[in-house]
């Protein structure tokens, strides 16, 4: 089995930063990276919005539009770590923060495609 366990969340002002890690623990060989979803307010689990991800070697990277020029994402491969640097931050970035694991490559963008999932790390960015 692998754990996923997120940490960095909290409240910061809008044009803040945080940033999130994603630590992977169990049987990591098993899994080719690590993806960033978040789930805002009020939205179901289905409703889960793609932000990054990124394969262990660090050499491919994936982003949503609307986080490409302000997050960053990288990884760790010795640790089996992942971090989501983000800056800019804006309200509406608010949201439970997930790293997920995919059962393959054939798709980083969608959620149906991980199959391991952190606990979640809570972001709050006040206007």
């Amino acid at each position: 089995q692998v754990q996923l366990e997120e940490s960095g969340g909290g409240l910061v002002q809008a044009g803040g930063s945080l940033r999130l890690s994603c630590a992977a623990s169990g049987r990591t060989g098993l899994l080719l990276g690590v993806g960033w979803f978040r789930q805002a307010p009020g939205k179901e689990r289905e409703e889960r919005e793609f932000i990054s991800a990124i394969n262990w070697a660090g050499d491919n990277t994936y982003y949503a539009d609307s986080v490409k020029a302000r997050f960053t994402i990288s990884s760790d491969n010795a640790k089996k770590t992942v971090y989501l640097q983000m800056s800019s931050l804006k309200p509406e970035d608010t949201a439970v923060y997930y790293c997920a694991a995919p059962r393959d490559g054939a798709s980083w963008y969608f959620s149906a495609n991980y199959i391991y999932w952190g606990q979640g790390t809570q972001v709050t960015v006040s206007s």
